[in-house]
């Protein structure tokens, strides 16, 4: 019998991140979790760690470091603290496979050391390809890691792709379920709340994301995630407002045919399915029932009431460090309107305005972009302080 498949869960206090763990401890003799990693929430990933007793458990939050020590390592559990001790768990000696379930432009780093340690990657966290997606496309090429899609969206395509020829895809679709705006007018919808941009009508979701749903950057980000990850030119990538959320993504053949995966909007599916490094494991909890297909619609995207996926192409046409500036300035203005210090339409002009005002670098390296990242976000929170 093979030993477990050892598991680094990055963010694992998180959606994915617990939901992966969840699964882990269902199949203790496929999987172990033997690296734990938090952003700051020292009590759960203690509570975590005790549960899973992993051989390392990091923080990124060096303030909470000494109460993470004194948790854990009379148990024998080693800890470690701050952004380089989280980057180091991605390399661990004793992982296989590597989770990335951080949020943000923080799953960079610690994805390009588990790419340089040969780590498999299940990848969730979308902002690495957003990001450095060319980069992270010639490591790939250099390393024996491959890479499993986590996002519900990717998951669909990979699968409905496998088996098939590259030069009889016509193109990638994309579902979006339109978030919680879907059917408001552009008028109800720049006097939108912070309560009202977090009540997703089917997912279940960090507060970060919830509002990328919201203002749909989230699929202008998977538009870009796709570009890299299948290898396809972005004009044959497209979005399609699905609002049931069963119809995760599709596939266009060259003689018409269209293949879809389904499923009930489940995270545990597509975490499964990228642990199993494409195998399927057994034991749906939520089985989709034949009932749920009596009615399923699709709608076009009306990019006047949710400009922000327009962003995509903006990204793709202006390429280099396009994608990293606008990941950037994304993530200041979420956070601002998370704290009520703008409204939901600043999401987008203060994006759209740090794109034209940031230094644009035709052919960016690693130490580019980390330079673009932050003067991205200096020149989104300065835009952000003239609002008050």
């Amino acid at each position: 019998m093979n030993a477990p498949k050892r598991i680094a869960v990055l963010g694992c206090t998180g959606s994915i991140g617990t939901q992966t763990l969840d699964i882990i401890a269902a199949h203790p003799e496929l999987y172990k979790a033997t690296v734990l990693a938090a952003g700051t929430r020292v009590e759960e990933l203690i509570e975590l760690s005790l549960r899973h007793r992993p051989s390392l458990a990091v923080i990124a939050d060096e303030k909470a470091w000494p109460r993470l020590r004194a948790a854990l390592e009379p148990l024998g559990i080693h800890t470690a603290a701050g952004a380089e001790a989280l980057a180091d768990a991605a390399a661990h000696s004793e992982v296989d496979m590597v989770v990335t379930a951080t949020v943000g432009y923080s799953g960079l780093e610690p994805t390009i050391r588990a790419i340089r340690a040969g780590k498999d990657i299940a990848l969730a966290n979308k902002e690495t390809l957003v990001v450095a997606g060319d980069y992270i496309t010639r490591l790939l090429e250099q390393s024996s890691s491959r890479v499993y899609p986590v996002d519900s969206e990717h998951s669909a395509i990979y699968q409905c792709l496998r088996g098939e020829q590259p030069d009889k895809v016509r193109r990638l679709i994309i579902t979006a379920s339109g978030g919680p705006f879907r059917t408001w007018s552009r008028e109800c919808i720049a006097r939108a709340t912070v309560v009202d941009a977090l009540k997703h009508p089917n997912w279940a979701m960090g507060a970060k994301i919830t509002i990328d749903s919201a203002t749909m950057m989230n699929k202008a980000f998977e538009i870009i995630e796709a570009r890299w990850l299948f290898g396809m030119e972005p004009e044959r990538i497209s979005a399609i407002v699905h609002p049931q959320s069963i119809i995760h993504s599709m596939v266009e053949f060259t003689d018409g045919a269209i293949k879809a995966q389904l499923g009930v909007p489940d995270m545990r599916l597509p975490i499964a399915y990228a642990l199993g490094c494409a195998e399927r494991l057994p034991g749906a909890e939520r089985p989709l029932l034949a009932e749920q297909l009596a009615l399923l619609t699709f709608e076009q995207p009306d990019t006047s009431r949710f400009p922000c996926l327009t962003l995509a192409d903006e990204a793709i046409r202006r390429g280099g460090n396009a994608a990293c500036i606008v990941n950037a300035a994304n993530e200041v203005a979420v956070a601002a309107f998370l704290r009520e210090r703008i409204g939901f339409y600043d999401i987008y002009d203060i994006i759209a305005s740090t794109l034209d005002k940031a230094t644009r670098i035709e052919h960016p390296d690693y130490a580019d972009y980390v330079a673009s990242n932050a003067e991205a976000r200096d020149i989104a929170l300065r835009q952000i302080k003239n609002e008050k």
